[in-house]
C-alpha cells in the first residue's frame, strides 16, 4: 500500500496554500531524478547489502553552466563533506544540477558529475563547480563499498521529471530519521496569490525519537507503542529550497536563515554530529531585480512550513527497510500517529486525502 503524506491523513502543517502537488517540482522548471540501489549482496552475515541510491535535482531544463541560477547557502551545523559550497557562498551562484547521494560516495558523484557537465556543455569547460550535499546511510547500507557509480548519477540527471516520489527512493533509501525510516520529503507553499512559489526537498537523517515533534511532541508515545527502541546517532539533514520569485542574493540568504525554524518544529536541535546544510536557488537564470522588502515576511513563513512539512512527509512516505548486519528501521505507525493527534484534537478529519490510513 502507498504510504500517506501528512495531508492524506489530515495532518494539516502551516497557514499558507500549498502549491499544486506540495513539492519542490511546484517551481516551474525544477524537475527531480532518482536512481535507487536495492540489492543482496551473496554475503553469509549480510553486512554487505545495498540500500543507497542517488538523487539530482535540475532547477532548469537548460544547460546549467551555460545558464546559471542565482543560489545561497545555509550551513545551520557544519559537520558534512558536501561539494561545492564554498564557491556558491562566494559566486551566488549554481552551474550544475544538484546532486544529493551518502557520505562516502560525495567525490565519485561529483566527479561523474564534472564529466556529465563536460560532455554536455558546448563551451571549453575549464573549471567547473559540482554541487552535491550527503548524509550517511551506513546504518542500513554497505556504505564502505561506495555502490554509486557514473551510470547511476546520469540515469538520475536524465530521468529528472517532475517527479513527486518520497520517502524510500533515491538518496533516501538508506536514510533514518528520528530513528524511524527517513529519506526523501517535499512540501510548497503559493505565495502572492499565487504569483510565486516557494517549494523544499529534504534529504533527512537526523533526530532522536524522543524528540520527534508532529503538531505536538509525539515520539515518546510512538517509542512505547512501536516497541522501538528508535535508535539514532545524530545524523545529518540537506534541505533543498527552490523558488521562481526574483530574489536578490541577499534575500534568498535571508530566506535560507529560516530554514532552521522549520526544523526546529519537528523535533531537531542539530546535534553535534548532525550535518545540517540548506542550499537555496531561483529557477528562472533570467530572472532580475528583486522583490518587495516588504513582501519577505511571506516568504520567510513559507519556508518555515515548508520545512516542516517536508520533514514529516519524509518520515510518514518512508517503508520499512532491513539492511545491512539485518539492521532495521521501521516505517512510522501511522495508526498509531494518527491516534496520538486524535487524543489532542489536531486531526483535521474533513480534510483528509485518504480514508484508507
Amino acid at each position: 500500500m502507498k504510504r500517506p503524506r501528512a495531508r492524506d491523513v489530515g495532518i494539516k502543517l502551516g497557514e499558507l496554500p500549498t502549491g499544486k502537488d506540495n513539492a519542490l517540482t511546484d517551481v516551474p522548471s525544477v524537475k527531480i531524478g532518482h536512481t535507487s540501489l536495492i540489492k543482496e549482496v551473496n554475503d553469509v552475515k549480510a553486512t554487505k547489502a545495498i540500500r543507497t541510491g542517488v538523487t539530482a535535482i535540475l532547477p532548469h531544463d537548460r544547460n546549467l553552466y551555460q545558464h546559471k541560477v542565482r543560489a545561497a547557502v545555509h550551513i545551520i551545523n557544519g559537520y558534512g563533506k558536501s561539494v561545492g559550497l564554498p564557491q556558491i557562498r562566494e559566486l551566488g551562484e549554481i552551474e550544475t544540477p544538484i546532486m544529493l547521494t551518502n557520505t562516502l560516495n560525495v567525490w565519485r558523484v561529483a566527479d561523474a558529475l564534472v564529466s556529465y557537465m563536460i560532455e554536455t556543455t558546448e563551451d571549453n569547460i575549464r573549471s567547473i563547480n559540482p554541487v552535491v550535499g550527503e548524509c550517511n546511510d551506513g546504518y542500513l547500507n554497505d556504505i564502505q563499498g561506495r555502490h554509486v557509480t557514473e551510470a547511476h548519477v546520469r540515469h538520475a540527471i536524465d530521468s529528472a521529471t517532475k517527479d513527486t516520489r518520497e520517502g524510500t527512493i533515491g538518496a533516501g533509501v538508506g536514510m533514518s530519521a528520528f530513528g524511524l525510516k527517513g529519506g526523501i520529503g517535499m512540501a510548497s507553499r503559493r505565495i502572492l496569490e499565487g504569483e510565486y512559489h516557494l517549494g523544499v526537498l529534504v534529504l533527512s537523517n537526523f533526530g532522536r525519537l524522543d524528540n520527534l515533534r508532529i503538531c505536538v511532541p509525539v515520539g515518546k508515545q510512538l517509542k512505547e507503542a512501536m516497541h522501538t527502541e528508535g535508535a539514532s546517532t545524530d545524523g545529518s539533514i540537506m534541505i533543498i529550497v527552490g523558488t521562481n520569485a526574483p530574489v536578490s542574493y541577499r534575500q534568498l540568504t535571508r530566506i535560507l536563515n529560516r530554514v532552521p525554524h522549520g526544523l526546529a518544529r519537528t523535533g531537531s536541535v542539530s546535534h553535534h554530529e548532525s550535518g545540517d546544510f540548506a542550499i537555496g536557488f531561483v529557477s528562472d537564470p533570467e530572472g532580475k531585480g528583486q522583490i518587495d522588502e516588504n513582501d519577505l515576511s511571506t516568504f520567510f513563513q513559507a519556508t518555515v512550513e515548508s520545512v516542516e512539512e517536508a520533514v514529516i512527509n519524509s518520515i510518514l512516505r518512508a517503508e520499512t527497510v532491513i539492511g545491512r548486519k539485518n539492521h532495521k528501521r521501521e516505517a512510522i505507525s501511522i495508526e498509531t500517529l494518527t491516534d496520538i493527534l486524535r487524543d489532542h484534537r489536531l486531526l483535521d478529519e474533513k480534510s483528509r486525502h485518504d480514508r484508507s490510513f
